[in-house]
């Protein structure tokens, strides 16, 4: 399993990276494997201000629905269209093209709040 060092993660399995000044969103590699097949993402919150720990949107697997939750405040600005026609991105790729959403407006202070790769290891391990 992957934990990569350039990225953010929190207890609920969603991890958070910083490129060129955008906030990129997804759900870690644990999470999808706990999750198995991804047959949908719904995410109903473009353009609107989020605080952290809020919901952004829902994530559905073959038997299971689960909420997706902000790791940082901040704007949604962008849903990934690629998960539209091909959500199992997710379960392929989940922390470069199965990214479900980017963010901008970003509180940079609450990344400061949220797990480093080795502990979040630790906490699935």
């Amino acid at each position: 399993m992957k934990f990569p060092n350039d990225i953010k993660y929190t207890k609920d399995h969603e991890w958070v990276k910083i490129s060129d000044g955008v906030a990129y969103i997804g759900i870690t590699e644990f999470a999808q494997s706990e999750l198995g097949d991804i047959v949908f993402v719904d995410v109903d919150t473009l353009n609107e201000e989020l605080d952290q720990e809020e919901v952004f949107g829902t994530i559905e697997a073959v038997k299971t629905v689960s909420d997706l939750f902000m790791p940082i405040s901040g704007k949604v600005d962008s849903f990934n269209k690629e998960l539209e026609d091909s959500p199992e991105l997710i379960n392929d790729d989940p922390y470069n093209k199965g990214w479900i959403i980017s963010v901008s407006d970003f509180d940079e202070t609450e990344l400061e709040t949220l797990l480093s790769a080795d502990d979040y290891k630790k906490l699935v391990e």
